[in-house]
């Protein structure tokens, strides 16, 4: 009986997940044999695609539902100040690459952009001014800066300020060190990266049909999409980042840890303007608050986009409902996602979220006009001609068991893996891509707890992770530091005449 090719790592779709998983895991041990197989013909074809997403660098700086208000009247921002930190690590990792010749500028995948909250009404404007008095004292959100001056935001939004009714009671807050992230670009860079690494490959057009426990490690099946041959690879480690079809290849592989987990895929819309005239009047990344009784993907924002150094507006999101797990996938793809142990979660979840799910339906039933006019709630002067309707990617909200209301719906994202960490899966959705690193850096304790308290693995962490989100968020000197050279390697300022790189 023949031998199945063996390997140490096969990784399951090319998006931004597989790609930062398979290069840290050759920065830490170059030995390591890999393998990345995806469904498509090509890298970032799915949510890691820069049309798929916001291409926001998430940090914390102007997205309100991380700064959730109690009924009390208080501001927690704990939440912002771990994401913030942990965007601080991603852009260490990218630095760190960007010093190796071999990957290239940080310039094609990484711009500065203004990021910036702006609320309306009474209530908005107090809650502004609340949250931006909580984080001004944190050193992370030092540099934010907060006005109700209706010239000022002329300044900042000049898109967004003619037309408006002059008694309107508006105000905003500003980060000038906000990021958009073209997660396509940069998917793209750390596969090629990869692809250049001796043990590594990745290969396209390939589908997963079966993972199968073999030892302690696992017998995975791939079938060529094209051809329709297939071939089997013994692994010692599985991840599973594929996207919304993270869950159907968890669900095949059976591990008890996976039990229970449903999909609630939701699509997505947005408006994108490309007209030249109207794009360089609005170079910021402006966020609001999702409308009463909406859900928090629903977090309406007029943005700056830059994908291949053109730079574009698209607004929204406008949310929708669809059974597909991919954008590319199948309508059959929730059905065929039962499962005894994820239906009594999934009919919790479908009870208790009817207003969701008529909030989505509507979304799907809106005309253009209607969506013009959120639009114009921003960019009051909004003509239609300079707008068109473009799809965005698949997002599967993760359903999770929950011992008292039956199963929860659960925004963000969720790393599962088994027991003796020879497989993991991520699930979910935003802020995912630009909390990446952090997510597999949790990855690497979990599944591989040995090598990470190596004395070789905690060298190399230590070179490429000056310092990781506990020490940025409780050292203001260290955190300004660090993030300071993160800035100058990826290029998002000019690095001052003189100034030494920090080891």
């Amino acid at each position: 009986m023949a031998q199945n090719e063996a390997v140490d790592v096969v990784l399951v779709g090319a998006g931004i997940m597989s790609a930062t998983l398979a290069v840290l895991l050759k920065e830490l041990d170059p030995a390591l044999k890999l393998e990345v197989v995806e469904l498509m013909d090509s890298g970032a074809a799915e949510s890691s695609n820069p049309w798929n997403n916001a291409g926001t660098g998430h940090a914390g700086l102007c997205e309100l539902n991380y700064t959730p208000q109690a009924a009390d009247g208080s501001i927690d921002i704990k939440k912002a100040v771990q994401i913030n930190t942990q965007f601080e690590v991603s852009k260490q990792f990218w630095a760190y690459l960007t010093k190796q010749s071999s990957f290239g500028s940080a310039r094609s995948f990484i711009s500065p952009v203004p990021h910036l909250s702006y609320v309306e009404g009474d209530k908005g404007v107090a809650f502004l001014k609340k949250r931006f008095e909580m984080l001004k004292q944190h050193h992370a959100f030092a540099d934010m800066e907060y006005t109700e001056d209706k010239a000022k935001m002329t300044e900042w939004m000049p898109l967004m300020m003619p037309g408006r009714p002059a008694d309107q009671h508006i105000s905003a807050t500003r980060v000038m060190g906000g990021t958009d992230v073209n997660f396509g670009a940069l998917t793209n860079k750390l596969l090629a990266h990869l692809s250049n690494a001796p043990g590594a490959q990745v290969k396209y057009c390939k589908k997963v049909t079966g993972l199968t426990r073999k030892g302690k490690g696992w017998s995975v099946s791939i079938k060529d999409v094209n051809s329709g041959s297939t071939r089997e690879i013994d692994a010692s480690f599985v991840f599973l980042g594929a996207g919304g079809a993270a869950l159907p290849l968890l669900q095949m592989s059976g591990i008890e840890e996976g039990k229970g987990f449903g999909g609630f895929p939701v699509s997505g819309q947005w408006l994108r303007c490309d007209n030249p005239e109207v794009v360089k009047r609005h170079q910021a990344k402006v966020y609001s608050q999702a409308a009463v009784g909406s859900p928090p993907m629903s977090v309406p924002h007029l943005d700056t986009r830059v994908v291949d150094g053109k730079k574009s507006l698209l607004f929204g999101p406008y949310a929708g409902f669809t059974t597909k797990f991919l954008k590319h996938g199948s309508f059959l793809d929730l059905p065929l996602s039962v499962r005894a142990a994820n239906i009594g979660p999934m009919l919790a979840v479908a009870r208790d979220n009817m207003d969701l799910t008529k909030y989505l339906m509507s979304e799907v039933r809106q005309s253009m006009e209607q969506r013009l006019d959120s639009l114009r709630r921003f960019y009051p002067e909004a003509k239609a001609e300079d707008w068109r309707l473009e799809v965005a990617g698949q997002r599967v909200q993760i359903i999770k068991k929950d011992r008292n209301k039956g199963g929860v719906l659960q925004f963000g994202t969720e790393l599962v893996s088994a027991a003796d960490g020879s497989l993991a899966a991520l699930l979910g959705a935003s802020p995912g891509a630009s909390v990446t690193v952090s997510i597999m850096l949790d990855l690497l304790e979990r599944c591989f707890p040995e090598q990470t308290r190596s004395a070789a693995w905690t060298a190399k962490l230590g070179e490429i992770f000056p310092a990781r989100e506990k020490a940025l968020a409780e050292d203001a000197e260290l955190y300004r530091r660090v993030s300071s050279e993160s800035d100058v390697a990826l290029e998002l300022v000019e690095k001052p005449s003189g100034a030494q790189h920090y080891a």
